[in-house]
């Protein structure tokens, strides 16, 4: 049974799931997006959201309001007479006369398995602790952050080397499907829900860009988790002497290595770096300014001997 959906997200990961919903069928009373943000080099530029420019391409009524604290932004959102509202990462928070002004209430589209990493930042803080899976779920939600409860679930393994930003593309197109299917259950009132577990709770903290540094004294474990939890953005990195002169190092992707040396030195002509125990091979980099580069095209232009410090 099609329903009158209201869409709120923001960023690409929020883009398959809008367009799923268009293409299953439901009729989508409005989309809200945050508002277009100053880009360009000099930040004159005002640029739409993803799901803004996905919605304008669909035709649809896009709503970009600052914040839905206010009355009249209230009793607009409830004009609106949905069925259901959708969220996948909008980023503003959601009144509780948002949250009930929807007839079935509002689902949200979580990618970790609740109640582990909830907040801003689950699929780079799964990594960056180094779990072996996570996934997608559809949860309702309540005014707490992200502990509502639970109707979906889909697992997906997070791989030795893989990064951020391969996690992040496989869940959003698991977790488009995942809400269409969500909304066919809805629409015929067969979806349940299940409370989620009191234990294991952990917060995915927002990145703090202060802290992407790599820090060469951790185990290679550690170093490992943090390079490709944090790619492609905001990126770990370090610098490096190239040419006599210290520039910043954007590291992309890495895997574990056999080696051992001093904290950050860099131990062989393939970029192997010595950790505190153990070493990361630096698989992916790149110079500022410059395009991302495998290591030996890197090391090419570079010219970076062994023993130099990466610090």
């Amino acid at each position: 049974m099609p329903l009158r959906v209201i869409f709120m997200g923001t960023p690409d990961f929020s883009v398959p799931t809008l367009r799923a919903i268009a293409e299953a069928g439901h009729e989508i009373a409005a989309v809200y997006t945050q508002p277009p943000r100053a880009a360009g080099r000099r930040g004159l530029e005002l640029t739409p959201s993803p799901v803004q420019r996905e919605a304008e391409r669909l035709a649809l009524d896009v709503r970009t309001p600052a914040s839905l604290k206010s009355e009249a932004e209230q009793q607009a959102f409830a004009g609106l007479q949905a069925d259901v509202a959708v969220v996948v990462a909008y980023g503003l928070l959601l009144p509780k006369a948002v949250l009930d002004a929807p007839r079935l209430g509002c689902l949200n589209g979580h990618a970790s398995l609740l109640p582990r990493w909830r907040g801003a930042a689950p699929i780079q803080r799964a990594i960056m602790a180094g779990d072996s899976e996570t996934g997608m779920m559809v949860m309702k939600m309540e005014e707490g952050l992200d502990t509502g409860p639970v109707a979906m679930v889909e697992k997906v393994a997070i791989a030795p080397d893989m990064t951020a930003g391969e996690l992040h593309d496989r869940l959003m197109v698991r977790g488009a499907s995942l809400m269409v299917e969500a909304l066919a259950q809805l629409g015929i009132n067969c979806l349940t829900f299940t409370q989620q577990a009191t234990a294991g709770v952990t917060y995915a903290r927002k990145i703090d860009k202060s802290k992407t540094r790599v820090d060469w004294t951790r185990p290679s474990g550690e170093v490992h988790n943090h390079i490709r939890g944090l790619s492609p953005f905001p990126g770990a990195w370090c610098e490096v002497d190239i040419g006599g002169r210290m520039e910043r190092l954007k590291l992309l992707r890495s895997t574990l290595s056999d080696g051992v040396g001093e904290s950050g030195g860099i131990l062989d002509d393939r970029l192997t770096v010595a950790c505190g125990t153990g070493a990361v091979r630096l698989v992916e980099v790149q110079r500022a300014g410059g395009k991302p580069a495998a290591a030996q095209e890197f090391l090419r232009g570079a010219k970076i001997e062994k023993g130099t410090k990466l610090t």
